[in-house]
């Protein structure tokens, strides 16, 4: 059975005494409740086009103190307990039978969560991570469950870039072998979502042991990880309670390495002429072993 949700039960009874600002503001709030979780005010205004004055105002009208308050009504619905078929279950509760729809339901997510990505306030601590992983001398990325694929592809490009990368997606005590090769030098770049679980709680101690720069790729900004990170970034997995939906995080992640290999272009065209040259060896085109 699910468990209350206090904004959307304040935005139900509520919806109909806001002003079209305020409902565009609510609207923004429930769709995007990681970006809400990770901004300020005058962040939440620059990504919805608007006023912090606005922002406030539409905040208040939905019953809450302020900011503070409804972040902490957020905490409690996103932290409630929600397995993937309870998600998948309300989303096609959304779509009902109608395939086109479902698809347009991808499409429109898709399309917030990337309108999200492009406000300046985001694309500001995108830069911010490009800054704190640059310096280091190995990249750690971590994730585990459906995220280790795309740790791994994150790994890979960032290898392609001229970065020496490493994948960090043991679960259990396994982990702790992968965590035995972290040194000075690195940085982690963790894909962490939901509340905060062992294996990442014990990556980011052993990284903030070493004294090693994190950037936190999340869609809920779990206080313990949060101030633990240097940077996070507020990644949508989809709408709140829906099936999740990683094309967002694609895409940060993907102009996160792009910024890198910009940061260092030498570095990332000496890589990929070396990887073609490996290319051409593996197809055949040089067999020359002399």
């Amino acid at each position: 059975m699910d468990t209350p949700d206090p904004f959307a039960e304040r935005l139900a009874a509520r919806r109909a005494l806001l002003t079209p600002a305020g409902r565009r503001v609510a609207q923004f709030i429930d769709r995007n409740r990681a970006t809400v979780l990770a901004s300020s005010a005058i962040e939440l205004a620059s990504n919805i086009g608007t006023s912090d004055a606005t922002i406030v105002r539409s905040v208040q009208a939905l019953g809450f103190a302020g900011l503070s308050e409804l972040k902490k009504a957020l905490v409690a619905s996103v932290g409630r307990s929600s397995t993937p078929a309870d998600d998948m279950r309300r989303t096609l509760d959304d779509v009902g039978e109608d395939t086109a729809r479902a698809v347009d339901l991808v499409l429109e997510t898709h399309a917030e969560a990337l309108e999200a990505l492009r406000a300046t306030a985001t694309r500001a601590r995108i830069v911010a991570a490009v800054s704190a992983l640059h310096p280091a001398d190995r990249v750690l990325v971590f994730g585990i469950g459906p995220s280790a694929a795309l740790a791994s592809y994150v790994s890979m490009l960032l290898e392609r870039s001229g970065r020496h990368s490493k994948t960090l997606n043991a679960t259990g005590i396994m982990m702790a072998d992968q965590l035995l090769d972290l040194r000075s030098g690195d940085a982690v770049l963790a894909l962490a979502y939901g509340r905060a679980y062992r294996e990442v709680i014990a990556v980011f101690a052993e990284a903030r042991r070493l004294a090693l720069p994190i950037v936190l790729v999340t869609d809920l900004a779990d206080s313990k990880l949060e101030r633990a990170a240097d940077v996070v970034l507020a990644a949508q997995r989809g709408r709140a309670e829906r099936v999740a939906l990683h094309g967002a995080t694609l895409v940060g992640l993907e102009a996160l390495i792009l910024g890198l290999a910009a940061a260092n272009r030498e570095r990332a065209m000496t890589a990929l002429q070396r990887l073609n040259a490996l290319r051409r060896a593996v197809s055949g085109q040089q067999n020359d072993i002399g």
